[in-house]
C-alpha cells in the first residue's frame, strides 16, 4: 500500500482530525487513555506492513504497535480473530484489521465500538467502501484498503489472434475453448476451492447476471432467481466442458496467481496484487499480461467489493490510541505506501487519479471504474454461516454432483435456515 507525501499539510490535517477523539461508548475511565497496540491482521503476502507500522512506532515510541500476522486464508484468520473476541475481557488484539464483510457480524455480536463519522476523511474515500464500514446505520471501522476483482489476460496472445480482451461471458467463453489450447494454455480460471474465494467468485456471478443473494442486511433471501441459476450454471458450464480446468477447484488466491504467472492460463479473476506480482521482474508473463472489468452476460460484469476495515475490539486496552493508528493507516500518505509498497488499493480516491501512480500501477483506472460499480458480498450478521452455505452448494454444482437449478433451490433453502436463526 502506498502513502507518504505532502507531509507537512497531512500532518496538521491528521493533528486535526485525532484532536479531541474520544471513542464512542467507551468508559469514562477509558477515555483519553494511551498506550501499546496490538493489530492483529491476516498474513502479509507482500511483507509491506512491518515496515510500514515502524514508521509509526518511531513517531509514537508511548503507543507502539506489535504486529500479529494471522494465516493468510480468511476463514482461518476468522476463526481466530472470532476465538479471541469471544472471551471477553481485554482479548489479544487491540485493533482488528478485517475483510469488509465481517464488519456486520462484528457490529451486531458486540466485539467492536462504534466510531464518529466526523473524526475521519471519509468523504476523500470511494464511497462504495464506506458502506463496507457500517452497520444498522452506524460506522463500526473504518476503510484501510479496497479491492474489486478483475479479469487478467495474456494481451500477447490476444494481439497475436487480432482479438481485444473479452467483454462478455460469450466471448470469454469462446476464447477460453478456442485460442487458449492453440498455445498449450487453460482457459479461465478463479478460486474454486470451497473457502471464501468461492463464495466471492459465486456472488459476482450471481451478481453480473443481475442478481443477488441477501437483501435487508440479511433478514431477506433473495437469490432464488433466474440470474442465479443463469451466474452458477456459466460456471459449472466452464468446469464440464473444460475450459475452466478441473485443478481450478483447488485454486485460491496464490494457486490461481502462480498458474497465471507461470504461463498456464489465458484468462484468470483474481484481485490487482495478482496482476502486480505477474509483471514484477522474474514473473514469465513480465510485460506481457493486462486487466479488464470482469465480463457479464451482456457486457461487462460486477465484481465483489473485497478488500479490509480497521475495527477496534470493544476491550481494547488505550481505545484512543487504537483511533490515532486508524487515522493514521488511512492517512493519504500511509495509503500511497499500502499502494506503492503492498500492492494493494488503497481507499483514498484522489491516488487513482495521481498520474505518477497510474504510470507505475496502469490497472488503477480499470479498479477505480471496478471499485465504483461493485457490491458488497451479502451483509449478514451470521455471515460465517451464510459463507459457508455457498460454498457448499456451490460446490456440489462445480463439481457436477447438483444442476446449477437444484442448487440455487437449496442454497435459497439453507440461506433461509440461518437468516431465521
Amino acid at each position: 500500500m502506498r502513502w507518504m507525501r505532502a507531509a507537512g499539510r497531512g500532518l496538521l490535517v491528521l493533528a486535526v482530525v485525532l484532536t479531541g477523539y474520544t471513542a464512542s461508548g467507551a468508559h469514562p475511565d477509558e477515555r483519553d487513555r494511551s498506550g501499546p497496540l496490538t493489530l492483529a491482521t491476516a498474513g502479509d503476502l507482500t511483507g509491506y506492513l512491518g515496515p510500514l507500522l515502524e514508521g509509526w512506532n518511531r513517531t509514537h515510541p508511548a503507543e507502539k504497535v506489535t504486529l500479529v500476522e494471522l494465516p493468510d486464508s480468511a476463514d482461518e484468520t476468522h476463526a481466530q480473530m472470532t476465538t479471541d473476541l469471544r472471551g471477553g475481557d481485554r482479548g489479544r488484539f487491540d485493533v482488528l484489521n478485517i475483510d469488509v464483510n465481517w464488519t456486520s457480524e462484528f457490529a451486531a455480536a458486540g466485539w467492536i465500538r462504534p466510531l464518529p463519522r466526523d473524526r475521519f476523511p471519509l468523504k476523500s474515500f470511494l464511497q462504495p467502501v464506506v458502506d463496507t464500514a457500517t452497520y444498522d446505520g452506524r460506522l463500526y471501522a473504518v476503510p484501510y484498503v479496497t479491492n474489486a476483482g478483475l479479469l487478467l489476460y495474456r494481451k500477447d496472445v490476444l494481439a497475436e489472434e487480432g482479438v481485444p480482451p473479452p467483454r462478455t461471458w460469450a466471448e470469454l467463453e469462446h476464447d477460453a475453448k478456442t485460442i487458449a489450447p492453440k498455445y498449450g494454455l487453460d482457459g479461465y480460471a478463479g478460486q474454486f476451492l470451497s473457502y471464501e474465494g468461492l463464495t466471492v467468485n459465486a456472488a459476482e456471478a450471481v451478481y453480473s447476471a443481475g442478481g443477488s443473494i441477501l437483501g435487508d442486511e440479511g433478514t431477506r433471501v433473495t437469490v432464488d432467481s433466474d440470474a442465479a441459476r443463469e451466474g452458477i450454471g456459466f460456471l459449472a458450464r466452464g468446469l464440464r466442458e473444460g475450459w475452466i480446468p478441473k485443478a481450478a477447484l483447488t485454486y485460491k488466491e496464490e494457486e490461481s496467481k502462480q498458474a497465471f504467472q507461470d504461463g498456464r492460463l489465458l484468462f484468470l479473476r483474481n484481485w490487482p496484487y495478482a496482476y502486480a506480482v505477474a509483471s514484477a521482474p522474474g514473473s514469465r508473463v513480465a510485460g506481457r499480461i493486462g486487466a479488464v472489468p470482469l465480463p457479464g452476460p451482456d457486457g461487462p460484469g460486477k465484481s465483489v467489493l473485497g478488500g479490509s476495515n480497521l475495527a477496534v475490539n470493544t476491550h481494547a486496552r488505550h481505545p484512543d490510541s487504537a483511533a490515532r493508528l486508524i487515522a493514521y493507516l488511512t492517512s493519504e500518505g500511509v495509503q500511497r505506501q499500502v499502494l506503492t509498497r503492498g500492492s494493494l488499493p488503497p481507499v483514498r480516491a484522489a491516488l487513482y487519479e495521481d498520474p505518477a501512480l497510474v504510470r507505475k500501477f496502469p490497472y488503477l483506472p480499470t479498479l477505480r471504474t471496478a471499485v465504483l460499480t461493485a457490491e458488497p458480498r451479502p451483509k449478514s450478521p451470521h455471515y460465517d454461516q451464510v459463507s459457508l452455505v455457498v460454498q457448499a452448494v456451490v460446490q456440489d454444482a462445480l463439481t457436477g454432483h447438483e444442476t446449477p437449478e437444484a442448487a440455487v433451490r437449496r442454497l435459497a433453502r439453507e440461506l433461509a435456515a440461518v437468516s431465521n436463526r
